[in-house]
């Protein structure tokens, strides 16, 4: 096996453990946010004007296990993210470590900020306009697992949305994408993003258009954050080249 080849199974083995360790953090923060699942739903639910229902027992174990991965998700993210950057640090240059270890913090505070919007603004929203259309023709009797993931489907998607700034100005900062290939790529994202919000939030059209606006804003803050990013990338630059040319 020559060098090329070593390098390569090293690799893997790296990628293998990190992975490890990245999965034994989500089954631990599963099991602990599996303990108190019932005062967390008991928040979740509280200030619903009426009572969820289950049709089997194996509803309970999915409420269970649904709001303790959603949780455990949120609290991986941070080891998650570090790492990745574990993994890519000999890879990168100095500046780009330090970058893209700041960066870290601001993916979870962003994703958790995410559900708490999704949760508390857009989904109540989506929600209320859903029983506004069925007012006086249905007899609203709603279960655990339908409600939950009606829920679910719309807040973690625009959560996960919510890191695309961060992502976007780290590529920018080590020369992946640039601002002026994203401002060239805008009407394509927009249609992406509806398309996105189409898909996660039910099938009307206040629903996409309450989800499809923020995804677009985020969009727009990742134009602002990314020509940020490709300014202070360039000064770099040219502070290291003039530095060569006195050298010279």
């Amino acid at each position: 096996m020559d060098n090329k080849d070593m390098e390569v199974v090293e690799h893997l083995e790296e990628f293998r453990r990190r992975l490890f360790i990245i999965l034994g953090c989500f089954f631990i923060f599963l099991i602990f946010d599996f303990v108190y699942v019932k005062d967390i739903y008991k928040i979740l639910t509280q200030s619903l004007p009426f009572k969820l229902t289950i049709l089997g027992p194996s509803d309970i174990l999915w409420i269970y296990f649904s709001i303790s991965g959603i949780i455990a998700l949120a609290l991986t993210i941070p080891v998650a993210s570090f790492q990745c950057w574990l993994f890519v640090r000999p890879g990168l240059h100095a500046h780009e470590r330090k970058a893209a270890l700041m960066y870290i913090p601001f993916l979870f505070i962003l994703f958790v900020t995410g559900l708490l919007i999704g949760y508390f603004f857009v989904m109540p929203n989506v929600f209320r306009f859903i029983n506004y259309l069925g007012k006086n023709m249905f007899i609203e009797m709603y279960t655990v697992d339908k409600y939950f993931g009606f829920v679910f489907n719309l807040v973690v998607p625009f959560a996960v949305c919510f890191d695309m700034p961060v992502i976007l100005m780290f590529l920018t900062s080590i020369g992946i994408v640039n601002p002026v290939y994203l401002k060239k790529m805008r009407r394509y994202a927009y249609f992406i993003l509806v398309v996105v919000a189409c898909c996660i939030s039910p099938p009307d059209f206040v629903s996409h258009i309450s989800v499809s606006i923020p995804l677009i804003l985020l969009y727009e803050c990742s134009v602002l954050l990314s020509n940020l990013a490709y300014k202070k990338r360039r000064k770099r630059e040219q502070n290291t080249h003039l530095e060569m040319e006195v050298r010279k």
